[in-house]
């Protein structure tokens, strides 16, 4: 019963995480094309401060500490198999994709404007990537 509540928890907490990690690169390419000071510019400040501070830190936290408490109900020699190594190497690599996201949303904060719409388009191809990698360890758990 607890498995099921934590594994609930765990699909919740993703799910919210990837909406926030597929929508905040949108909103970067959106932004990039904004004159710097402008009231749209400013208006996607505050979106993008929104949604990383209220719906993505949140849901991430969430999503490795559900995550964590299901390897402890599985039991931790779990951690020796293959498929979730290379699962918990996704997640790892998709929380330092936020991260990264962050240093943007700061960036775009201080009018800094460090990379081109074009390279917004590309990135927002990571956490698509990651997910699948991610879904496909999780549910078939090959060796």
């Amino acid at each position: 019963m607890l498995y099921n509540i934590f594994l609930s928890l765990h699909i919740i907490s993703f799910t919210a995480w990837m909406a926030g990690m597929f929508y905040l690169p949108r909103l970067f390419v959106y932004h990039s094309q904004k004159d710097t000071g402008s009231d749209s510019s400013e208006t996607f400040k505050v979106m993008e401060r929104k949604l990383m501070k209220i719906i993505m830190n949140p849901a991430m936290v969430s999503t490795w500490v559900f995550g964590l408490l299901l390897i402890g109900q599985i039991g931790f020699e779990a951690m020796l198999e293959l498929w979730l190594q290379i699962k918990l190497l996704m997640v790892l690599l998709m929380s330092g994709c936020h991260g990264f996201f962050s240093k943007i949303i700061r960036d775009f904060a201080n009018d800094q404007r460090g990379h081109s719409e074009n390279f917004f388009r590309y990135i927002n191809e990571l956490p698509t990537i990651l997910l699948i990698i991610i879904v496909i360890m999780a549910v078939f758990k090959p060796n």
